[in-house]
């Protein structure tokens, strides 16, 4: 019984370190830039097409999460000009989210990104090993019932619309 106690508390110590590194990597986020990780992503992938932005349709597609939500985060991101709505030329019903200068400033002061660094790392093992991985996650959410929880690809804590 003893390895098997030891085993549990290794888990339970591996899901805190989990949660702790992105708890640390929000406060160092904020620190750096007053930015949620969700409002990072948002420039990150504004960044690409800076020229045409997005409409919030696609941002939302694009991000695995709500328009509502998309819309929290933009509006936001508009209030301190890290970001602007500008209507489409071709279709004046559309609305474009386009990234400022400022907005990539900010991302350029931003700490890197933790999930960047669990891809950069995930992407190096082989195949077998990423399905290992994603099946040992997935059963770990089973067990903290968070299967059928909303969520999309971006490692943060807490409600995603908050931020």
């Amino acid at each position: 019984m003893g390895a098997a106690k030891d085993r549990t508390d290794d888990s339970l110590i591996a899901l805190r370190r989990i949660l702790r590194a992105t708890e640390l990597f929000e406060r160092r986020l904020a620190a750096a830039g007053g930015l949620t990780p969700a409002q990072l992503r948002v420039l990150q992938v504004l960044a690409p097409c800076a020229d045409t932005g997005m409409t919030p349709t696609a941002m939302a597609d694009r991000m695995g999460i709500s328009q509502a939500t998309v819309s929290v985060l933009v509006d936001r991101l508009v209030a301190r000009a890290l970001v602007g709505r500008h209507r489409s030329q071709t279709d004046r019903r559309q609305t474009h989210i386009v990234i400022t200068e400022a907005g990539r400033a900010a991302i350029g002061a931003a700490p890197d990104a933790l999930q960047q660094r669990f891809v950069a790392s995930f992407e190096r093992l082989q195949d077998w090993e990423q399905a290992m991985l994603v099946a040992s996650l997935e059963r770990v959410a089973a067990m903290l019932d968070a299967r059928d929880l909303d969520a999309s690809p971006m490692l943060t804590i807490g409600d995603i619309a908050r931020d």
